[in-house]
């Protein structure tokens, strides 16, 4: 296969891209609410979601919440173009870039959210995310992610030697970001979630590959 940086990855999938995440990706009709029902329901919260896409977990989370204000970051200019076109009338803030580059701030969000976005970077990169993450977060904050996860330690092992003999063999750029899926365990994660500062880590809920972890 051959390997697209992940801007252009999104983008040249945007057009149908709602449909295949609701009907292609198994327990997306119920990972989706589930995670929205998880954020917080008081009123003016700030929520910061890492990888927003086109906004799916917030069509969910709106109808629950319409007072929160939100920012989102994602790669992909066109995503957020249609993110903000669904949501014209809500207080959100985009940010077109990597959430690796922006500054989140300190003491800031009630809550962070991220879907299916995270599973194609290693453990090393995403420890320094969540640290960064966790200093972003009021002492009362949380994270909410719900994400695609290795079957095993094997399986996990697998994909980052195979996008490595990918990378190589197109003779791409060894630090750029490309579309390849390259999920943790559960286990892994939480690991790092802890490592990274937040102390109490627990699965809400599994719909095959796709778990929903909530760390405080």
């Amino acid at each position: 296969m051959k390997l697209e940086k992940m801007d252009a990855f999104f983008a040249a999938r945007l057009n149908g891209y709602d449909e295949h995440m609701m009907t292609e990706i198994e327990g997306a009709q119920e990972f989706y609410p589930c995670t929205a029902a998880l954020l917080p329901l008081e009123q003016e919260v700030n929520v910061l979601d890492l990888g927003c896409g086109t906004g799916l977990e917030l069509e969910y989370y709106f109808a629950l919440n319409g007072s929160a204000s939100v920012v989102g970051i994602d790669l992909s200019a066109d995503m957020l173009a249609a993110l903000k076109r669904k949501f014209a009338n809500r207080k959100i803030n985009l940010i077109c870039g990597s959430y690796f580059d922006v500054l989140f701030g300190a003491n800031r969000f009630d809550a962070a959210v991220s879907v299916e976005s995270l599973h194609h970077f290693t453990a090393a990169q995403k420890l320094k995310l969540y640290r960064k993450l966790h200093a972003a977060l009021t002492d009362s904050g949380y994270f909410v992610l719900t994400d695609y996860f290795a079957e095993s330690e094997e399986a996990e092992r697998f994909y980052f030697f195979e996008l490595e003999r990918l990378k190589s063999g197109q003779g791409l750029e060894p630090h750029a970001l490309y579309h390849y899926d390259t999920p943790l365990t559960v286990e892994h994660e939480i690991e790092v979630l802890k490592k990274a500062g937040f102390s109490d880590v627990r699965i809400m809920g599994n719909w095959k590959a796709t778990s929903t972890l909530l760390a405080r």
